[in-house]
C-alpha cells in the first residue's frame, strides 16, 4: 500500500534539557495526529531546563496521541533518586542532575523535598516511560541491546546502559535497533543492524530526528532554531 503522510514514523534522539532546539525540531517536522513519534529517552540532566523539555513533551502528546516516550538511563537514575523504582539514584546529581533540579528551583536547601516539589504531571510522565517499543522492522530502545541475546531475553539494564558491546557488534534480532545514549558526530547508520540518534546536542552538537516512512533526517544545532533536513538514501 502507499503510505499516507499521516502514516509517518519519527524517532528523536537525546535531548538532555535543551528545550529551544526541541521546540524548533517539533515545529519543523509538523507531525500530524496520525503520525507516530518515538523519543528514545534522556530528556533530563546537563542542559539548561529539563522542566521546560518535559512541559513541551507533555503538551506535544496532547496533539499527537501516537507519541511514544522511552526511558533513558538518566530518567531511571532520577526516578531512583526520588525514591521510586529505578537504579543508581546515588549517581543522579553528579551526572547532570543538579541542572535538572535547578530547573525546578530545587537546590541543596530543599533537595530532601524534591519529590514533593516536582509537578505531579512531570512525576507521572517519568513513571510511565517505556523501556522499548517494537514496530517492525524497527526496535526502539534507549541504549541498545545485548547482541547475543534473543529479543525475549533482553534485560532492561542493557537497553538503558549498554554501549560498545552493542555498537561494535551485529545482532540477530531480525529488527533494526534505533537507539540513542552514545553521542556521535552524526546519525550512525549500520544497516540492517542499527541506527544511532544521539548526536551530542547538550555537548554542542545537534538534535537529530529520523523519519522512516519517507527516509528523511531533520537536525538542529545547539543554540540554533534553524532546522535542516536531507534524504537518507539507505532508508528508501
Amino acid at each position: 500500500m502507499a503510505w499516507r503522510r499521516e502514516d509517518r514514523v519519527f524517532a528523536i534522539g537525546d535531548i538532555h534539557g535543551c528545550p529551544q532546539e526541541l521546540d524548533a525540531l517539533l515545529r519543523a517536522i509538523e507531525a500530524g495526529p496520525g503520525d507516530t513519534v518515538i523519543f528514545v529517552g534522556d530528556y533530563v540532566d546537563r542542559g539548561p531546563s529539563a522542566r521546560d523539555v518535559i512541559d513541551l513533551l507533555i503538551e506535544f502528546k496532547q496533539y499527537n496521541p501516537n507519541t511514544v516516550f522511552l526511558k533513558g538511563n538518566h530518567e531511571d537514575m532520577m526516578l531512583s533518586f526520588l525514591g521510586m523504582p529505578g537504579h543508581y539514584g546515588e549517581s543522579f546529581l553528579f551526572n547532570g542532575g543538579f541542572a535538572t533540579m535547578a530547573s525546578y528551583d530545587i537546590d541543596e536547601s530543599n533537595l530532601d523535598q524534591a519529590l514533593a516539589l516536582l509537578p505531579h504531571g512531570h512525576v507521572d510522565f517519568l513513571q510511565k516511560l517505556e523501556t522499548s517499543y517494537l514496530r517492525p522492522p524497527y526496535l526502539f530502545v534507549h541504549a541498545g541491546v545485548h547482541p547475543l541475546r534473543a529479543l525475549e531475553d533482553q534485560e532492561a539494564e542493557d537497553m538503558l546502559w549498554i554501549r560498545q558491546e552493542f555498537i561494535a557488534n551485529p545482532h540477530d534480532l531480525g529488527h533494526t535497533v534505533i537507539f540513542g545514549h552514545t553521542p556521535m558526530r552524526d546519525v550512525m547508520l549500520d544497516l540492517p543492524y542499527k541506527i544511532g540518534l544521539d548526536t551530542g546536542l547538550v555537548y554542542g552538537g545537534k538534535l537529530s530526528c529520523v523519519e522512516f516512512t519517507e527516509g528523511r533526517c531533520y537536525q538542529v544545532n545547539r543554540g540554533s532554531r534553524k532546522v535542516s533536513s536531507h534524504r537518507i538514501k539507505a532508508l528508501r
